[in-house]
């Protein structure tokens, strides 16, 4: 067992570990974005136009969204409901979400991505973005949502502790019964255990592009232990594991 003074100890190492974790998150995100906001955003091509750009967000919420709106509009009218977005980057798929729902709201912890977004959505009057600390949702008003959504983000996070986090602030912010509908990273882990044992939990320079892996049991452990109920799942043995977390 550990002592009093040895638990608060480790506490505080921990802690020190995730502002470390946030504060590189945010400088390499930062760093990317002014290199090539778009590309870093959807990496299937280096260059984007304005039009190629908007319709790739088009075609992630039709093949994420539109395929699940029974389970997201639960018999509410999409352009009455409020949906938070968890890492919109340059608003890419922030401008779909906001064709088809009443009111987006969105964070992004790179503060060159949301100014990218402010350029993306300048013509779109029901969405708002903001840049958030990494390491919660303050920055958002004390608002009731109806349904949030995250893609291609948790991927890149290294931390579960920053994981979980955000999933805990959603639940904060979600009406009760609502969806959290997102995607982490999934498949066989790429290194042997100790490694990633020790770059997870002692490391101070992550890699913020790879983030943690999950399988199917973590998945479930952190819907329980974040206040969700896990209906669905898919794709536990691949890169795009996506998760339907209900609020309990």
């Amino acid at each position: 067992m550990f002592g009093s003074a040895t638990m608060m100890n480790l506490r505080r190492l921990l802690a020190w570990r995730t502002r470390r974790q946030l504060e590189q998150m945010r400088a390499d995100w930062d760093e990317r974005a002014s290199l090539n906001a778009r590309h870093f955003v959807a990496t299937s091509k280096a260059e984007w136009d304005e039009t190629e750009f908007s319709r790739s967000g088009e075609a992630t919420v039709a093949s994420y969204v539109l395929t699940d709106i029974d389970n997201i509009c639960q018999g509410k009218r999409p352009k009455e409901m409020r949906v938070l977005e968890i890492g919109c980057g340059a608003g890419r798929v922030t401008r779909a979400l906001a064709g088809i729902f009443g009111e987006v709201y969105a964070v992004d912890i790179s503060g060159v991505m949301i100014a990218e977004a402010h350029k993306t959505l300048a013509s779109v009057k029901n969405a708002l973005v903001f840049q958030n600390n990494g390491a919660d949702l303050s920055v958002i008003p004390d608002l009731p949502f109806d349904f949030a959504f995250s893609t291609i983000v948790f991927q890149h996070v290294p931390s579960r502790e920053v994981i979980y986090g955000y999933v805990r602030e959603v639940h904060r912010l979600l009406r009760p019964g609502r969806l959290f509908k997102f995607q982490v990273l999934g498949g066989a882990q790429l290194s042997p255990q100790y490694v990633r044992i020790w770059k997870e939990w002692f490391s101070i320079r992550h890699d913020s592009w790879v983030g943690v892996f999950f399988d199917e049991s973590q998945a479930r452990r952190m819907a329980s232990s974040c206040g969700f109920e896990l209906r669905h799942l898919h794709g536990a043995d691949e890169q795009d594991f996506w998760l339907w977390f209900f609020k309990q």
